[in-house]
Formats: structure tokens, sequence, C-alpha cells
């Protein structure tokens, strides 16, 4: 096992810079999870510490040995990339042995290896199996096995999920955990799908431009984000926005107005807001309340009730202001489109940004961060 450290990584292709001064820190056993938009970097990233990409400047340490230059099958890693790359006409057995005969080792350690993958795996009954007769969660554990039994220190993972369907997703993501679990080793996986980062990761590393946005716990990142991308990025529905105006401000907490709507005092760090800055507020769609709940209120018209069954997401546009704001009802709600409703609105909820994205650091408490 092994941890992996990088110092001022940067990669380019001609002009172009895809990744700038990445410095991060994984502990051997971590579980960490890169995670970004479409071409934030993180694919590359992850292709940097297997070896198959170089870097450009910077450094690259795993057990503390500097990598740039070690080829890609001495460093001890493994790599799980988004396409299964099985060889169809090969056995899951041998799918799962053919690197291991390349590299010469004996038919009596190829054979403990791979049935020791297949056990961990659940691939026992069909390690005599063809792919084409193996669906695609079973083909995923396959790819991960013939990974497993190199034995790897850092375990990679590219996208490793996203050509499942969704309740294959949620089953994948339940065993990679546990697989984690049991082997303890480093892994590092790739997505963009932040569900699969918020439910696997013990830390998070959310890239965007090519630039490391924040690093942490998953539930840190969601309850205080660094800027309004990473609050952006992180939840489903996403967080949502509105435009505000400073009315005053104290070292532990601000006063915002929210035009055609309300005012009300943030317990957020005020020491680097001045009365009439133009800030943005945050708040998630589930922290939103019933309007009798909170002292501070939103008035809008209904455009559209989503009934998902245990909740009812409705996009509310709201009176003086331009973009339509999401409530996450925890029920049924009985609502029509078009008619009138009031929420309410938490002040110790809300988040506040800086023009620049940058965020105020929540005075608020959370349970579990």
């Amino acid at each position: 096992m092994a941890g992996v450290i990088l110092r001022n990584v940067c990669k380019t292709f001609g002009d172009v810079t895809i990744s700038k001064d990445i410095n991060l820190d994984i502990e051997d056993g971590e579980f960490v999870v890169f995670v970004g938009p479409s071409g934030c970097g993180k694919s590359t990233l992850l292709r940097m510490i297997a070896g198959l990409e170089d870097i450009t400047s910077g450094e690259l340490l795993i057990g503390e040995q500097r990598m740039n230059e070690v080829p890609p099958a001495e460093r001890g890693v493994g790599m799980v990339f988004q396409s299964y790359a099985l060889y169809p006409h090969l056995s899951v057995a041998d799918n799962m042995s053919f690197g291991l005969k390349l590299a010469g080792a004996s038919k009596t350690e190829i054979q403990q290896r791979v049935q020791q993958a297949a056990d961990i795996l659940q691939l026992g009954a069909l390690l005599d199996r063809q792919p084409k007769a193996l669906s695609g969660g079973q083909r995923q554990r396959v790819a991960i096995g013939r990974t497993l039994v190199g034995e790897p220190n850092v375990f990679l993972l590219d996208e490793p999920l996203s050509n499942l369907d969704a309740a294959l997703r949620v089953q994948m993501r339940i065993e990679l955990a546990r697989l984690h679990k049991r082997l303890g080793c480093t892994m590092i996986y790739v997505t963009h799908d932040q569900i699969e980062a918020m439910t696997l990761a013990h830390k998070i590393v959310v890239l965007d431009g090519g630039l490391v946005s924040q690093v942490g716990k998953p539930l840190a990142l969601y309850h205080y984000p660094a800027n309004r991308f990473v609050a952006g990025f992180l939840g489903s529905p996403k967080m949502n926005f509105l435009p505000v105006t400073v009315l005053a401000a104290e070292s532990a907490r601000v006063q915002v107005e929210i035009a055609g709507q309300t005012s009300l005092w943030l317990p957020v760090d005020g020491t680097s807001v001045s009365a009439g800055d133009q800030m943005t507020l945050g708040i998630r769609p589930e922290h939103l309340l019933d309007a009798a709940a909170s002292p501070h209120q939103l008035h809008g018209t209904i455009l559209v009730a989503e009934q998902l069954g245990n909740e009812t997401q409705i996009h509310l546009q709201l009176a003086g202001q331009e973009h339509p704001l999401v409530y996450r009802h925890h029920d049924v709600a009985v609502v029509r489109d078009g008619t009138a409703l009031t929420i309410g609105l938490p002040a110790e909820r809300c988040h506040l940004f800086h023009a620049d994205g940058r965020a105020c650091q929540r005075l608020h408490p959370e349970p579990g961060v």
C-alpha cells in the first residue's frame, strides 16, 4: 500500500494548460474522488498518476518515491477504465489472468490470485463464462478483478460506472465501498457524478478549469463550500442563488436585502464585507421551510411541481427575481402550477458569496461535520 503526493504538477498540450499547479496529499488507504465538470482535467490528472501522460512540470511521489520518469508498469498502480476493455474470446478467468501471464507468473500463483479476486468480487460461478454472457455490472467487476489480481499499491478508477444504468450504478457503488473496506488500499476515483463522490469518498477533490477548487470531506464541502462553484456543483438539485445587497456588516453577522422579498441577518464572517456590497445568497432546496417555520419569507408563483413520491420539487418564480428557485418539500405537496406560494428562509442555513465567488465563512455548526 502507498500514499500519493503531487507537488506543483502541471500538464500542457501545446499552448493549452490542462492542469495548473496541482498540490495534493493522498494518504495511504484513503478513498479519494476527483470530481468536476467535463473538461476540468480530472482524467488527465489520473492518467499522469498512472504514467499514461507525461508530467509537464512538478513532482509525483507514490510511497515517497519519485515517479515522474518511472514506467507505468513499475509504479505499483492498477487502473480500471471507463470501458470494460475485456477480450471477447476469453473467459472471465483468462481475462483476469491475462496480465499475470504476460508478466511470467507461475500457473499456481495465477490460479490463487484469480480465485482470491473472484471470491472478493463474487465472480466464482462466472469464471468459465465469456463477456457476452455477462451483465454490465458483472463485466465491470471482471475489469476490477483484472486490476485486483495485479495486487497494486494504488487503485485508479476512471469513471467506471458511467456505462451502467441507474440501478446498477447504485449496486456497484455499494460493492466498491465494500471492496475498499476489505482491501484497505489507496483508491483514486474519477467521476463527474457528485452523488458518487459524496457516497464513496473519504476526501473529495473538486476540480474547476484545471485548478483544485476545494479539498475536504464530503459533508464539509457540502455544508461549507469555499466558493460558489463548489456550492453549485455539489448537491442535486443544486443550490439556489439570489442576488442581495449588504445593509450592514459586523464581525459575526451580515445583514442583507433580497430585492422585492425580505431582509435578514446571516450568521457569517462579516470582516471582509461592507455595506452596499452586491453579493449572492445561497440556499439549498432542502433547507427551505414551510412559511410558518421561519420569520423570513419568500413569495412567488409556482411554475412546475415535480412529484417524486417521497418528495416534491417545486420550481418557484419569486417576485422581483430573474431566476426561479427550487424548493424541496419532503413529502407529497398538493399544489397547482400558477398559484401563489410563500416559503420560509432560515438564516442559519444560508450561504453568502462575494462578487468573485469566494464564500464568507458560515458560523452555524452543521451535524456530522
